[in-house]
Parts: structure tokens; sequence; C-alpha cells
């Protein structure tokens, strides 16, 4: 998938296994060639769990987003 952030485009893939859906609180990423986990916290907002390549949070946010509206969560 395709975002445009600060205008600049990144390319994106899921790498869940499960089905995504409205109960979905995690997501596994393969960003820049690395994978990223974004958690939604208690308020909804993706946040970056932990661990592996740090992303700016706003961009962690907006790739959650970006799901979360192509997937109807």
């Amino acid at each position: 998938m395709r975002i445009t952030y600060k205008d600049s485009d990144y390319i994106y893939e899921i790498l869940n296994d499960s089905a995504i859906n409205k109960e979905t609180t995690e997501l596994r990423i393969s960003f820049d060639g690395q994978e990223i986990v974004l958690i939604k916290n208690d308020k909804g907002v993706w946040v970056q769990n932990d661990g592996g390549v740090k992303v700016d949070p706003e961009l962690a946010q907006a790739l959650g987003r970006s799901v979360s509206l192509r997937f109807r969560m």
C-alpha cells in the first residue's frame, strides 16, 4: 500500500497473519525494508511498539489510520 506523509511517498506492506477487522489492535508492517509493530492504545491512537527501527510518532499514527481507513476499522 502507499501513503503520502509530509510530501513524501512511502510504500508499506501489512504482515499480519490474521484478518484485520474492527477488533484489531496490533499491526505488523513492513516499512522501508524494516518491520515495525503498531499498537492501538486505549485512546484509539496508533503508536509504535518498542523495538526495531523507530519512526516519527506522527508517521506511525498516519500508517495506522491508513490501514484503518482501508479496512474500515
